[in-house]
């Protein structure tokens, strides 16, 4: 039998340590390596594809899952793999732990506009 093992993705958080003299905000990076993270292309209809393309441009889309016990926010943030930069789009779905056999329960989705 196959054993399923995902990628160590890392997850970029981004704190705002001050202002500048405009008044805009200074931000600092921390970096988060995540192993076993699943990584799958999102499924879209020729329709759908179509239609994104024609609204904004090429769009790349995976969803990624997340191993059972991670604490870290994965809304709103960056994240790396692939040796590509990725953003999440909406709000990570998460399920009832003991509910579900393998080891991931949250589901995120990153696009990469081309």
């Amino acid at each position: 039998m196959a054993h399923i093992k995902g990628i160590t993705v890392t997850l970029i958080t981004k704190t705002t340590t001050g202002r500048d003299p405009f008044n805009n905000p200074i931000e600092t990076e921390e970096r988060i390596d995540v192993e076993n993270v699943l990584v799958a292309p999102v499924a879209q209809t020729d329709a759908e594809i179509l239609s994104e393309m024609s609204l904004n441009g090429k769009k790349a889309k995976y969803q990624l899952a997340i191993p059972k016990g991670d604490a870290n926010n994965w809304d709103d943030c960056e994240i790396e793999f692939f040796g590509q930069r990725w953003k999440s789009v909406g709000f990570s779905t998460v399920g009832i732990e003991d509910n579900i056999p393998l080891d991931w329960n949250r589901k995120v989705v990153v696009e990469r506009n081309g």
